[in-house]
């Protein structure tokens, strides 16, 4: 039977008892940490929002794209606007899974065994090149971000809150590397893709980057109690009955789609939803909306998926089939709660954002059944 302790608090971290953020604090809060990161990170506003979406819903992130795009800068700027513990892992073919969980020392003087604790134990933790470590140093990284707790020796400790893997890799230079497995990745609540700037951006890079580093300038605008205050003002977001079966019935069209030899699993539909609701908290509401969903669907879901061998062979991706999948999985109709609790607003209300720009709203019964409407079909 394992013992739970938690080891004494890290720099950062957080103690029970903490409430839930007002929403105008919310607000601020979070739009001074993407300010501030947005001043290091040139031109990728919607990959800054994105990483804080997911600290705000308690996953952890893969920044996955080819060397040079800011992969690790990005994981960097995002643990120092925030003052809590952070640790940097870079990972090695000769990394040991001890690394990273820590070791049990046996103290001659005291005639005892202790545990040191290795560098997991941190509220963010980068993992730059996760790739490059072997598949037995990578599974040490598996307990601690399903349950944020480290078993060493017949004793569970438990991790800080809050508790994020910031972890990068290069998809291009795969000499050398072991591909994480379908387990690991499933752990990640989303994978971004950065990409190259544009050219104002890239002129901007070239101007403030060359005398001084940005990232050292950089001051932290939020301490880790506040953040933890921020997560539970995202865990209360509320979710209706139709933003869930419409969750569901994207998570089984993954499961049935022809081009995939593996859906998303549950765990990832229970993801999708926590990023929705920091979506929808840094949007200034207090409910998921339909457009929340789409909106972080190909991120949250695509590096989970398997495109089947035929179906890679056409060109078909792990991201198209999802944008598939958004453009056939009908919409539910549903209620938007109005402030105050006076009532509910139109059906379908906020439906026009990005995720159905043009399309016209889509309704459907709670039998998953639907119709669309008549306008624009």
């Amino acid at each position: 039977m394992h013992l739970q302790e938690t080891l004494p608090a890290a720099k950062g971290f957080a103690q029970d008892g903490i409430p839930a953020m007002d929403t105008e604090g919310f607000a601020l809060l979070s739009e001074e940490i993407m300010a501030v990161m947005n001043t290091v990170i040139d031109g990728k506003k919607d990959s800054v929002r994105l990483a804080l979406t997911v600290l705000l819903a308690g996953g952890h992130l893969l920044l996955e794209d080819v060397p040079g795009v800011g992969k690790t800068l990005l994981a960097k700027v995002l643990a120092r606007a925030v003052d809590c513990s952070v640790n940097r892992i870079q990972f090695t073919p000769d990394l040991l899974p001890s690394d990273i969980t820590g070791v049990s020392i046996f103290n001659q003087s005291s005639q005892s065994f202790e545990f040191r604790a290795g560098a997991i134990f941190a509220n963010i933790v980068i993992g730059d090149e996760i790739n490059r470590a072997s598949a037995k140093t990578q599974s040490a990284l598996l307990e601690a971000m399903a349950e944020h707790q480290v078993s060493v020796d017949g004793t569970t400790y438990g991790l800080g809150e809050p508790f994020m893997v910031v972890a990068t890799q290069n998809p291009i230079e795969m000499e050398g590397t072991y591909p994480l497995p379908e387990a690991q990745r499933d752990r990640f609540m989303a994978r971004i893709s950065l990409g190259y700037p544009d050219a104002a951006a890239e002129m901007a890079m070239l101007e403030s980057h060359q005398s001084v580093n940005p990232l050292d300038a950089v001051e932290a605008v939020a301490t880790v109690e506040q953040v933890t205050a921020m997560i539970r003002t995202v865990s209360a977001v509320h979710v209706s009955p139709a933003v869930r079966a419409y969750t569901v019935a994207l998570g089984q069209a993954t499961r049935s789609s022809p081009d995939l030899r593996l859906g998303a699993s549950p765990r990832a539909l229970l993801q999708l939803l926590r990023a929705a609701k920091a979506a929808a908290a840094l949007a200034g509401r207090g409910f998921v909306l339909p457009d929340d969903i789409r909106s972080l669907a190909t991120p949250v879901l695509a590096h989970r998926l398997l495109v089947e061998r035929s179906a890679a062979s056409q060109g078909v991706t792990a991201t198209t089939v999802v944008q598939e999948l958004l453009a056939t999985v009908a919409v539910p109709g549903f209620e938007v709660p109005v402030p105050g609790g006076a009532g509910t607003g139109a059906a379908g209300a906020g439906l026009s954002g990005a995720g159905l720009s043009g399309a016209g709203a889509i309704r459907v019964g709670m039998d998953g059944r639907g119709a669309r409407n008549a306008r624009g079909h």
